[in-house]
């Protein structure tokens, strides 16, 4: 669904940093290190026209101010002052251009305080940090299981074509737990084959899709009968059923 290439960027052990190539010039997603997108950006002689933050962590911008020193890139990112150098704050409902993509920006805090979203209808694609992940969502470091079950559940609004891109290769741990609390869900065990699959053949399980987490997520799942009944939680407020899960997970 992308019309502008987007390449994924391994750093690290398990980040993503995501290149949104347009021509001769790319926007970058969440550049925990410099290293790495120098490297592809020298492959594809790309010069670094914007930067997109969606939280603070230093594993998501520890290489922004680097890349933005040398290209002179205009860096956007949530209203934050543990987000070093100048960049344009932007919050729910503010729209952002970069290379010909308008993104819309999405307040999803729990992961952090401050942590936002930025999606495109146009492309079909949504840049989600560390709030949605591939069959699981980030740990609650700053926020409550309310507000992170509300970020998620908007997020979960979208159409459920749209392309989720996420800050982390967590894919195989994340559907090996949400089939240890959703068993019986048939649509999960089979995409815990693949995930495995993938993973075995060192190829990313990134992007997936808001239809297919809206099926296997567990996190997106929390008024569902099955689930709730395997947790002994049937019946339960959909908040108490995600701070379950959430606990499980943190414990896993």
């Amino acid at each position: 669904m992308i019309n502008c290439e987007l390449v994924l960027v391994p750093a690290f052990a398990d980040n993503y940093v995501y290149l949104i190539v347009n021509g001769e010039t790319c926007a970058v997603v969440d550049p925990g290190e410099a290293g790495p997108v120098r490297k592809a950006i020298s492959v594809r002689h790309l010069n670094v026209s914007d930067i997109l933050l969606t939280h603070h962590h230093s594993d998501h911008i520890g290489g922004c101010l680097e890349l933005a020193q040398t290209f002179g890139s205009a860096v956007t990112g949530p209203a934050d002052p543990r987000i070093p150098g100048e960049f344009k704050a932007v919050g729910e409902g503010d729209t952002v251009a970069v290379g010909g993509i308008e993104f819309y920006v999405f307040a999803v805090p729990g992961h952090t305080s401050t942590h936002i979203a930025f999606y495109s209808a146009a492309e079909g694609c949504l840049l989600s940090g560390d709030s949605l992940f591939a069959c699981g969502c980030g740990r609650l470091f700053e926020g409550s299981p309310a507000e992170m079950h509300a970020s998620l559940q908007k997020l979960a609004a979208l159409p459920d074509d749209t392309e989720i891109y996420c800050g982390h290769e967590y894919t195989l741990n994340n559907a090996e737990f949400a089939v240890s609390v959703d068993p019986e869900n048939e649509d999960l065990v089979e995409r815990l084959g693949v995930i495995r699959q993938l993973r075995a053949e060192g190829q990313p399980t990134i992007p997936s899709t808001i239809g297919e987490e809206k099926a296997t997520n567990p996190f997106l799942r929390c008024e569902d009968a099955a689930l709730q009944a395997a947790l002994g939680l049937s019946g339960a407020d959909a908040v108490d059923v995600f701070a379950e899960i959430r606990s499980r997970k943190d414990a896993w």
